[in-house]
């Protein structure tokens, strides 16, 4: 089985560091929880919910550079996932750095065989372009993601699609936890074409 994986949010727990960060710069009495919650739609969403200025997102993107590998923790029981796949590939809007970086922490770039990052050129989520362009290559059976717009190109190139903590119309699979994936009735070699 070839997965295709959304990075934030689905292979990594990302959002509670960044809901740090935007509390940091909205200060303690914006809630917590709305910030995760506005982050998990999309970080554009959470910008403009916030109307957060110029200069404060300027002072986000410093806060996020300073952010560490182990600030980002992987979800439990991903790592099964990745060694059970034939191949495994990434598509994010994060730049490839700091994806390297991530994965070359905790010895994960070994499960990876292509990647397309915001410094690729494609158009973003969820236009199909860098799914076209991986399913192409490396033939999908399974795109995993958190956000709908992670499944949308899925389901124009007719590739099954899974959801991780969240609800999609989208998804053919739903996960709450990694655990319950061998539980699933997975499509087992790929039948999708992309005409």
């Amino acid at each position: 089985m070839n997965i295709l994986w959304d990075f934030d949010g689905t292979l990594f727990d990302t959002y509670p560091a960044y809901t740090g960060i935007l509390s940091q710069v909205l200060g303690e009495t914006v809630d917590k929880h709305q910030i995760y919650e506005k982050l998990k739609i999309s970080y554009s969403h959470a910008i403009q919910f916030y109307n957060i200025s110029g200069e404060q997102e300027e002072e986000i993107k410093r806060l996020k550079k300073k952010l560490a590998p182990v600030d980002m923790k992987p979800f439990n029981g991903v790592e099964e996932i990745l060694k059970f796949a034939t191949k495994n590939v990434i598509v994010t809007h994060k730049h490839r750095e700091g994806v390297l970086g991530i994965l070359k922490y905790y010895g994960w770039e070994k499960y990876f065989v292509d990647m397309v990052t915001i410094d690729d050129g494609f158009p973003r989520k969820p236009d199909p372009l860098a799914y076209i362009h991986l399913h192409t290559k490396h033939k999908i059976d399974l795109v995993i993601g958190d956000r709908e717009w992670d499944l949308l190109p899925a389901k124009k190139l007719g590739i099954s699609t899974c959801i991780f903590q969240n609800h999609s119309d989208a998804a053919d699979y739903n996960l709450k936890d990694y655990t319950e994936f061998f539980n699933m009735d997975l499509p087992l070699a790929s039948n999708t074409s992309i005409d």
